[in-house]
């Protein structure tokens, strides 16, 4: 299966990304979404993006010029037809994602290999809404995309071998990892990351330390970039809790029941840095924690 040309669903925080390193790489993309407003800020900080790694002296002038040239965008979910991968890259939600396969299907070529970025969601319940079950699978890339190295493949259970040895040429051509998981809720690195962060929520929420107090634990104790609750502003809570809600239907185990803190923050529209506001409030210079 040779991938010349990939259609990208959704220009959020993944989309943009993928959109970016994909260009970079010398596919031709075509980014949707249903706002001409999202296309225009994501191509606008794919172009910044682009800037900031030719000022790092990472790729040339000529690099990004070619690169922005690859990418073009539309509304019409249909005008992806004709693309040879489709990577599905809207919000965390089966029956969007549901949705968006089933206004998409009609339209695409019968060899179009069909992906979701989905970061919690049963591949093979996706693939069977689907009339290619065997050509779906898990290509979970990890935010921000142009910086991190990994992506995790993951097959359903119809999932035919070239489609999986397609996809890993494609993110050998990317330059980047790949890591192979099963079809459980939250694959590999949620299914350990989540609990963590859903964990220090509890932290926070029993009054055993601060936001200040747990983010600086974490990254002077165990040597972590970001704290784990300044990681979940960044990720997103309303995407934290339903990878959380993922784990706790899919696995029946109450250790991962979704904490009440992070439940409540949703609820009230803080969802991180996306919003301005979360477990910090990022509407002033630098951010202030909100407990």
């Amino acid at each position: 299966m040779t991938i010349q040309t990939v259609g990208v669903i959704g220009a959020g925080q993944m989309g943009n990304g993928i959109a970016h390193v994909f260009a970079q790489s010398g596919y031709d993309v075509l980014l949707t979404d249903i706002s001409a407003e999202a296309l225009d800020k994501a191509v606008a900080l794919i172009d910044r993006n682009l800037d900031r790694q030719v000022s790092r002296e990472k790729i040339t002038p000529a690099d990004k010029a070619a690169a922005m040239a690859r990418i073009r965008t539309t509304t019409q979910l249909a005008d992806l037809g004709q693309s040879d991968l489709v990577i599905e890259a809207a919000t965390e939600r089966e029956t969007v994602k549901q949705a968006i396969f089933a206004d998409l299907l009609p339209h695409l070529k019968p060899e179009t290999i069909l992906t979701s970025n989905t970061s919690s969601i049963s591949i093979t319940r996706l693939a069977s809404r689907t009339d290619r079950p065997e050509k779906f699978m898990g290509f979970h890339f990890m935010n921000p995309v142009p910086v991190m190295q990994l992506v995790e493949l993951i097959r359903g259970i119809a999932t035919d071998d070239a489609t999986y040895q397609a996809l890993l040429a494609v993110v050998e051509k990317l330059g980047k990892t790949p890591a192979t998981a099963e079809d459980f809720p939250a694959f590999i690195v949620n299914r350990i990351l989540m609990p963590m962060i859903n964990e220090a929520v509890y932290t926070l929420y029993e009054g055993v330390g601060s936001v200040q107090s747990i983010d600086l634990a974490m990254k002077l104790g165990t040597n972590h970039p970001m704290g784990p609750l300044e990681l979940a502003d960044f990720i997103g809570l309303d995407t934290c809790l339903a990878i959380m809600n993922v784990l706790h239907d899919g696995l029946a185990d109450t250790k991962y029941r979704p904490c009440p803190l992070l439940t409540k923050y949703v609820e009230a529209g803080w969802l991180g840095r996306k919003t301005g506001r979360g477990f910090y409030d990022y509407r002033g210079e630098t951010p202030v924690p909100t407990r």
